[in-house]
């Protein structure tokens, strides 16, 4: 909201930044609504069809997350190793066919995966151990052969996360090089300081993705509700950190959203304090009014006198 409203935020960082809170947001929208119907209402019941689309757009968001986080790892090495250059490298254009790029790539790489899934047979009063429809569990669920829908789910995991996590380490590995030729230990504390927030996202991001995936298909010996806490924190902790991490650490966005807070507040109060205005100026024109008709009898009736 802030980033939309105010014109000096659109540049490529804070778009890069929004394009994170809108898959954060994406995820919790397909997680949360079903999550609270279970808890709240006991609706435990989904079909396959709904089953199947909430497991694309879950996976789909997650792999979009990781290629967000990948250009904002390119991001801050073009600010870090050729400032001068930043402005024409990253344009917010550029940006734009990056995230297009991100979202392409993530529909080929789980659109495969969910039609896999579509040709098994399903039997009635299958259990989910889960409060949304994760890939493996889903593929568990079938009275079929999974054997493809294990390989590709597996592939699928490890060239997203492991490509993803080359180039960020990539990225990441030529700012160090950078910042260690810098003789200045002020510039090496600033220029590590703008890559801070960033490195604590992918914590929050790539954790739990990383220990769900592998709990899901090698932890056999696993307790059922060990399973169900981490894929529950890997959509829950990364929406709910990221905002404060990026809003903590990053100074014009926190000013920004400092000073529309201070213009809200002070358009409450003059909302809040107009009645009691309108009500004094209302009582200065009755007596203004009041003035006016006395004085008018008064001439009257010095006129009749004379």
């Amino acid at each position: 909201m802030t980033l939309g409203k105010e014109q000096t935020l659109h540049k490529p960082m804070y778009l890069l930044i929004c394009m994170l809170a809108l898959t954060d947001i994406s995820t919790s929208t397909f997680v949360g609504p079903k999550a609270l119907c279970i808890f709240w209402f006991n609706l435990k019941d989904i079909t396959v069809g709904g089953c199947l689309t909430q497991m694309f757009f879950l996976h789909a968001s997650s792999v979009m997350h990781s290629a967000v986080l990948v250009t904002m790892a390119f991001d801050r090495y073009v600010a870090i190793c050729n400032p001068l250059r930043y402005t024409t490298i990253l344009t917010n254009a550029r940006i734009a066919k990056l995230g297009l790029v991100g979202l392409i790539r993530a529909v080929l790489f789980i659109l495969p995966e969910t039609l896999l899934l579509i040709r098994q047979p399903f039997c009635a009063n299958r259990i989910i151990h889960n409060t949304h429809c994760e890939h493996v569990a889903v593929a568990k669920m079938s009275g079929g052969d999974i054997t493809a829908n294990r390989t590709y789910g597996l592939i699928i995991a490890f060239v997203v996360m492991g490509f993803d996590l080359m180039l960020i380490a990539l990225s990441y590995g030529l700012i160090i090089r950078a910042v260690l030729r810098i003789s200045s230990k002020k510039a090496h504390q600033k220029a590590l300081n703008t890559c801070t927030a960033h490195i604590c996202v992918m914590l929050t991001s790539y954790t739990p993705s990383l220990f769900s995936s592998l709990t899901q298909r090698f932890g056999q010996r696993i307790t059922p509700h060990i399973h169900i806490i981490l894929a529950n924190l890997y959509f829950l902790i990364p929406p709910m950190l990221n905002p404060i991490i990026y809003g903590v650490k990053t100074k014009e966005l926190r000013d920004r959203v400092g000073h529309q807070k201070m213009l809200q507040l002070f358009d409450a109060r003059r909302l809040s304090l107009r009645p009691c205005v309108n009500s004094i100026l209302d009582l200065f024109d009755k007596q203004r009014l009041c003035f006016q008709i006395t004085k008018d009898k008064e001439s009257n009736y010095n006129a009749e006198l004379l």
